[in-house]
């Protein structure tokens, strides 16, 4: 039997090109079975479906792994055509596998940040000429043009961007929330939309902590070892005086969270309290090194007139080539006193704005010789946070005075 008989499984010559598409049953070894028919019939279909021309490449490869399978499964055929079908039909299932795995790649090309080329994980906003950013490159690129006083630019097109000229992209999100990505602890793929969730509830190797941990123990394991442990732990077995001990340590760091309310509650019960809303706005200094700083517009509270200065990471001379970042400020009293002012004061975040801000309390005795406080830090949480400030046109906090009367 010679080659093209083996491999066709003695069946009849091929037509003329373009009679039958190739891959379409004409192979299939006579007396193949029901299964060979079947074969036919969902290739011919899937021949007709790509219409009178040259049949579509998905059908034409759907059809010959199809006529692989079962000639790889049919008893009947020789041992050495079942041998290469069922070499051949791995080999496809590979091919297509790793064709798939292709497509993903070049979607992570097309939909990744252009700043940090990584795929978003929240919003998505683009330029007006389509080119996409994640929120924290978007916030940032904002944050760098306002320190170095330039219009913010696409790091692609170098178009102007800002929040009023770039939009959120909702079918990028959407997109990308359904692209499949590798637990970090189990390495099996999800969708972007549910890793988390799996990551934080259903992962059996996921990091996690005893149930003993606020009476001191330390052990950190994947999820499935957690039962085991707690079974053996020791920490339930300690005596009285040792758990005394752990008791103590959890009440100091109780006392000094709820010292900073206590002291707020206290305040509150001030004869004169005052609060305004104020506006930072960007200003450049007179030097030849010009830098940036904030400053309000003069406001009244407690019937006196103050102004709020504040700067970026300590007046640093270039804080656009730092990654962390800090903003800091001071209180300055403009009007004459007659006796020395003892306030406390405090900011916080606007009511417009998502900004993190943890509340610190500052006092100082404001008198005409000593009249401004010295730059305090803004408790801002993160460099992120601070970020989203810088980005605005303006800085908008809520300032409270409390005039410490004695």
């Amino acid at each position: 039997m010679s080659g093209a008989e083996e491999a066709g499984g003695g069946g009849p010559a091929a037509g003329p090109a373009g009679a039958v598409p190739a891959g379409v049953g004409v192979g299939v070894g006579v007396g193949a079975g029901p299964g060979a028919a079947a074969g036919q019939a969902a290739a011919a279909a899937l021949g007709e479906a790509a219409g009178p021309g040259l049949p579509d490449e998905a059908g034409l490869a759907g059809a010959r792994q199809l006529q692989l399978q079962e000639a790889a499964g049919d008893p009947d055929a020789p041992p050495k055509k079942r041998l290469r079908a069922a070499e051949a039909a791995e080999a496809a299932a590979a091919a297509a596998a790793a064709g798939s795995g292709k497509l993903e790649e070049r979607l992570y090309s097309v939909l990744c940040c252009t700043v940090c080329l990584d795929l978003p994980k929240a919003s998505v906003y683009q330029c007006t000429n389509g080119h996409l950013m994640c929120a924290g490159c978007f916030i940032h690129l904002l944050a760098d043009a306002r320190l170095k006083e330039e219009q913010a630019t696409c790091p692609n097109c170098r178009c102007e961007i800002s929040k009023s000229l770039c939009c959120r992209n909702l079918a990028v999100e959407k997109a990308v929330s359904e692209l499949p990505s590798e637990c970090g602890f189990c390495l099996r793929q999800f969708p972007r939309s549910l890793l988390e969730r799996h990551q934080k509830e259903e992962c059996q190797d996921r990091v996690t902590q005893c149930k003993y941990k606020r009476i001191g123990c330390p052990w950190h394991g994947p999820f499935h070892e957690l039962t085991v442990h707690e079974a053996a732990c020791a920490h339930p077995t300690k005596t009285g005086s040792e758990l005394m001990e752990i008791l103590d340590g959890m009440d100091q760091s109780h006392r000094k969270e709820m010292q900073l309310y206590n002291s707020i509650f206290s305040l509150l019960s001030f004869e004169k309290i005052g609060y305004t809303e104020v506006q930072f706005r960007p200003y450049r200094t007179d030097d030849f090194i010009t830098r940036l700083y904030y400053e309000t517009p003069r406001f009244t509270v407690l019937n006196q007139t103050w102004v709020l200065k504040a700067r970026v990471n300590d007046s640093e001379r270039n804080p656009n080539l730092s990654c962390k970042r800090t903003l800091s400020f001071q209180l300055l009293l403009k009007s004459k006193v007659t006796a020395p002012l003892e306030c406390s004061f405090l900011l916080l975040k606007g009511p417009y704005d998502d900004v993190r801000i943890s509340p610190v309390i500052y006092h100082f005795v404001f008198t005409n010789e000593s009249n401004e406080t010295d730059y305090v830090p803004l408790p801002i949480i993160d460099s992120v946070e601070c970020n989203k400030l810088l980005a605005a046109k303006n800085i908008n906090l809520r300032l409270f005075l409390f005039q410490i009367q004695k």
